[in-house]
């Protein structure tokens, strides 16, 4: 087997990638390290070193290639990672058995007027702040599957997926959903009711979205992605693609979540 080291020079050192890759080397198996994303082709799976912000462009990688990625934190939180930076030892029998359980993570796919982009946390469509402009809440109706689903007036809308429902959605008052969940979440910024509540709907469904006028900020995975107002087409689908995370199980998921997002 050949494994894959991606490590983040901002929070990993080389050294640690080096003693990683000597384990594994040692267990039989080659072993690559990666300082580069656009570097890991042609590896059976992928160790990332980092945090969740490493997680999330690593993914966006491996996923395209179709590549099962483990990750050990390096980062702040970490919440998307299976091991901490103290349990390097533990990941390397992990990313190495054939038969260690996997989670297929949904992702979103956003089209803006035909281009698509891939988003396994979220898709955000926020009102944009700029000195000297006016700041004030937008409207935007959507349609799930062609049938109207609901004005929001906020200061922007959120779609989620399980993974990302830990992140901004949660921040703005969505629920949590298991990485396991067939269903995607709708979640208002900041809304301006007492009625305006997220919408938890099936991942088969697509979204349509009528725009105000004037230009909202579209970001994916926290990546700003471009604007979109009144004239432009904005569907989100569930992407074709899924990331495939290695893991010691779903109960070290919810160990997680009691112990880093508390």
């Amino acid at each position: 087997m050949k494994i894959g080291i991606f490590y983040n020079r901002d929070q990993a050192d080389l050294s640690v990638a080096e003693d990683l890759a000597a384990q594994i080397g040692a267990a039989g198996h080659e072993a690559v390290i990666f300082s580069e994303l656009e570097e890991i082709g042609g590896v059976d799976r992928l160790l990332a070193l980092g945090g969740d912000g490493t997680m999330l462009r690593a993914a966006k990688h491996a996923s395209a290639l179709k590549i099962p990625l483990l990750g050990i934190n390096f980062g702040r939180l970490g919440f998307l990672t299976e091991f901490e930076r103290e349990e390097c030892s533990l990941a390397v029998p992990l990313v190495l058995d054939e038969n260690c359980a996997r989670i297929e993570r949904s992702m979103l796919e956003a089209e803006l007027n035909g281009k698509t982009f891939d988003c396994l946390n979220e898709l955000a469509l926020l009102h944009p702040v700029a000195p000297g402009k006016e700041n004030k809440v937008v409207t935007i109706s959507v349609t799930i599957d062609g049938s109207h689903a609901g004005e929001f007036v906020a200061d922007g809308l959120i779609v989620t997926t399980p993974t990302g429902s830990t992140a901004y959605s949660l921040s703005a008052g969505g629920s949590i959903m298991t990485p396991d969940c067939a269903t995607f979440q709708l979640t208002p910024v900041c809304a301006f009711s007492m009625r305006s509540r997220p919408i938890a709907y099936s991942d088969r469904s697509e979204l349509g979205f009528s725009l105000p006028q004037g230009a909202l900020v579209l970001y994916g995975d926290g990546v700003y992605l471009g604007e979109a107002g009144a004239q432009d087409k904005l569907i989100v689908r569930k992407s074709a693609r899924t990331a495939t995370f290695l893991t010691r199980g779903l109960s070290e998921y919810f160990r997680r979540l009691t112990q880093k997002i508390n």
